[in-house]
């Protein structure tokens, strides 16, 4: 079934970002396609399709894609948006809860846009945006894995962008800060807790808990994500909200110490 008007696929469609970002591109006026690990649990959102998808297997990424390509005749756009955090100090988490994390948030990206890049590069036209984060390019104590992964998101985006860009195609970076979502209550918690992480760790959650509970609505994302799929010149990296523009002000022109002074203070930490 050919299509008019340009066809978004977004992961991870179903709650918080993704959601907002499937009905903010409908009303852009885009043709959607959300995906969920598991469609049945899903409620309908008015002008977006639903495709079961894990980007944790390589199948199922190739499967989903061939089947919008199959229904709409093209994808103009990937958010790549579906993803998981952590909470926990790094001696606590074990190599294998890490890998499941990169599997998810690194690796999902990679399956995605392997993918979809052979279409977008035959159709000479496309956008890849692939949702980071602050800690994308911010240390983030007590969540090292899920930061280490939004920082190789980054580099890759990047690196991406410079050998698509010739073909037609970009790869573009949306970077929330803390966004009023389920973020924090389902983030897995450490597989080996420690006593002598315990008081640390306990300051941190509940930070997060208020930093989650009064972050920007997830429409704030949507809008920039809407953004780097429609600019006619877009920008590599877009900041989401007004906490993210400061966090990346900060970080440009602050000088170490008080950066790392900052960290410490936000993230509650000692000394």
């Amino acid at each position: 079934m050919a299509t008019n008007r340009p066809v978004a696929l977004v992961t991870g469609a179903s709650s918080g970002i993704g959601k907002a970002a499937a009905l903010a591109l409908v009303a852009a006026g885009f043709d959607v396609v959300g995906t969920s690990r598991d469609t049945s649990r899903v409620s309908p959102l008015v002008g977006v399709t639903f495709l079961d998808l894990d980007v944790a297997s390589d199948t199922s990424a190739t499967a989903a894609v061939q089947q919008v390509i199959d229904r709409f005749g093209q994808i103009d756009v990937l958010v790549n948006n579906a993803g998981m955090g952590a909470i926990g100090a790094v001696e606590e988490s074990s190599v294998a809860q890490a890998q499941g994390i990169f599997d998810v948030n690194v690796f999902g990206v990679m399956r995605m846009t392997k993918a979809v890049l052979p279409h977008m590069r035959t159709q000479r036209r496309g956008r890849i945006i692939n949702v980071s984060s602050v800690v994308g390019f911010l240390p983030s104590p007590y969540m090292a894995a899920y930061a280490a992964s939004k920082h190789a998101i980054e580099g890759y985006s990047e690196s991406l962008d410079h050998e698509i860009r010739e073909h037609g195609v970009r790869s573009l970076l949306v970077e929330p800060a803390y966004t009023s979502t389920g973020f924090e209550a389902n983030s897995p918690r450490p597989d080996t807790s420690l006593q002598v992480y315990a008081d640390q760790r306990r300051a941190f959650d509940r930070m997060m808990e208020t930093a989650i509970r009064d972050g920007d609505d997830p429409a704030v994302v949507a809008k920039v994500i809407v953004a780097a799929a429609t600019d006619s010149k877009p920008k590599l990296r877009y900041t989401a909200g007004p906490t993210a523009g400061r966090a990346r002000a900060l970080h440009r022109l602050a000088p170490a110490r008080v950066f790392d002074k900052q960290i410490r203070k936000l993230n509650r930490l000692a000394g």
